[in-house]
């Protein structure tokens, strides 16, 4: 059992040897530099706009969002169906 340990240790190890150095290969220079820039690719988020966003704001008639004038519309719905 110690034999088998000791061989699972020692595979892992150079597995993980081999990782590290493939990872830190003159080859993957490249490919590494331009996977650390993929953050700085994404739009801010400042410039992004969401058409649902302002669709619902104009249909509420206020500064509210869609979901929360989708709830006031369905308050009033009950609200109208217990008065009749």
């Amino acid at each position: 059992m110690v034999v088998l340990n000791a061989i699972a240790t020692l595979v892992a190890f150079i597995t993980f040897i081999g990782i590290v150095w493939w990872a830190w290969s003159r080859g993957r220079a490249k490919a590494n530099r331009d996977a650390s820039m993929l953050p700085f690719a994404q739009p801010d988020e400042g410039d992004l706009v969401d058409p649902d966003l302002s669709t619902g704001q104009e249909q509420a008639g206020q500064n509210g969002t869609r979901q929360q004038s989708d709830a006031q519309g369905r308050v009033q719905r009950k609200q109208e169906g217990s008065h009749e």
